[in-house]
Order: structure tokens, then C-alpha cells, then sequence
């Protein structure tokens, strides 16, 4: 399940795509409506939750726009509880409003209530990208058809979004910030030691591997299938 989370507070924006991602949702962030926009034709999420205020373009607006084009869910946030503002973002096809502040399992609950609405709560499909194949049920990765290996909760998660972004570089921060949520530098070691991990069950050589690979300076890409020499 893909989720649009959309705010241009980058601490709450955080909070909420980590409260996401331990619940096993796939989050793509987005800090306003320009990148918003872009983002949701993109990936095309099955949920979109936006900010009103967010800066360029209101939260109104991108829900104006997606739903010109799309029937995926809209949840809105707002930090004003009025009424008002509510029957707009209706109005304009917003399916849901939460008001600031609200606690994770709350919002939480409100996802999976929309979700379920929207006929979309269901098993994950198996995910591919070359020789790789991520199964989300059983959380585990096959390679090459070979027998599934299982992956912990955060190993999946990295290497879900590597498949997802098949052949682009993903900077060390975008990784670590889908990973643990939004908390930046600190975790680069961390994010070696997950990739390390990971390589270990993915690679047939991890000292020189063919699948994750570094990107000196920048970050990591999932190359899908081997160069051949």
C-alpha cells in the first residue's frame, strides 16, 4: 500500500511517514503542492494526506487537482478545527479531516479506515525488478526463483523502496528518512550496516555486489540485473 503524506512542517511530516512505515505502508513525501502534484502522478498512491496550509499552493488546491483526474482517498490536516474549512476540503472531494494535533494511532486508524472504504486493504501483490522478487506477505526476497529468503522488518523496507525506484540513485538521507523516519546524517551508519545485511541475502558475492550497489558520495541503487562482463 502507497501512501502520499504532504506537509511542509519537515518534523511533523516525519512523524507522520515513520508512524506509516512501521505499520508497513510504503510513503512518499512530499513538503508542498508543486512536489505534491508531481508526486501523486508519479506514483499514483492509494491515499493522499495533505496539509491545508503548505506553501506556493494550498492543500486545497492539490485536492482540487487529484481529484480532477483520480478517485484515490484524500485525507486533509489542518491546525484550524472550523467548520468552514472542513465542508471546503469536502466539498472539493477530500474523503476525511484530522485536525492538529493528532496522536499516530489515531491517524493510524483513520488510514485503515479509508483504506478499507476505498476497497484497497488488501495483500500487497509480489513486487519485481529483474532477478528480484519481494513477496510482502511472507517478507522475504527471492532471487533468481531461487528458494524465498526472509528479511526483517527494516531490510524489507529498504529494499522495497530500492525496488520501487528500480535504476535511480537514492541519496543517503531519502533512504535513511524512509527507513527510520525523518531524523537524517546520524543514521548513515546505520543505513551501511542495513545494506551490509541486506547484501548478505541478496548477493552471491556481497564483498562485490551486483544488485545493491554504491553510488560513491551519493547514496545507493538497486540494479536489477547483473552487468554481464
Amino acid at each position: 500500500m502507497k501512501i502520499l503524506a504532504v506537509d511542509d512542517d519537515r518534523e511533523l511530516l516525519g512523524l507522520i511517514s515513520f508512524a506509516l512505515r512501521q505499520a508497513g505502508y510504503l510513503v512518499i513525501e512530499a513538503s508542498n503542492g508543486v512536489e505534491a502534484l508531481s508526486a501523486f502522478e508519479r506514483e499514483q498512491p492509494d491515499l493522499a494526506i495533505l496539509d491545508v496550509n503548505l506553501p506556493g499552493m494550498s492543500g486545497f488546491e492539490v485536492c482540487r487537482r487529484i481529484r480532477e483526474q483520480s478517485a484515490t482517498r484524500i485525507m486533509m490536516l489542518t491546525v484550524r478545527n472550523t467548520e468552514e474549512d472542513e465542508v471546503k476540503g469536502l466539498d472539493l472531494g477530500a474523503d476525511d479531516y484530522l485536525t492538529k494535533p493528532f496522536s499516530p494511532r489515531t491517524l493510524l486508524a483513520r488510514v485503515r479506515a479509508l483504506l478499507r472504504r476505498s476497497d484497497v486493504e488488501r495483500p500487497t501483490p509480489a513486487m519485481s525488478a529483474g532477478d528480484l522478487t519481494l513477496d510482502a506477505e511472507r517478507q522475504a526476497v527471492s532471487v533468481r526463483g531461487h528458494s524465498p529468503v526472509r528479511l526483517t522488518k527494516q531490510e524489507f523496507r529498504l529494499l522495497q523502496y530500492l525496488v520501487a525506484n528500480t535504476g535511480h540513485t537514492l541519496p543517503f538521507d531519502r533512504l535513511t528518512s524512509h527507513v527510520w523516519g525523518y531524523r537524517g546524517l546520524e543514521d548513515r551508519q546505520l543505513l551501511k550496516q542495513l545494506v551490509h545485511r541486506l547484501r548478505q541475502k541478496v548477493e552471491s558475492n556481497p564483498a562485490e555486489p551486483q544488485y545493491i550497489v554504491t553510488v560513491p558520495g551519493v547514496g545507493y541503487m538497486l540494479q536489477p540485473t547483473p552487468n554481464d562482463e
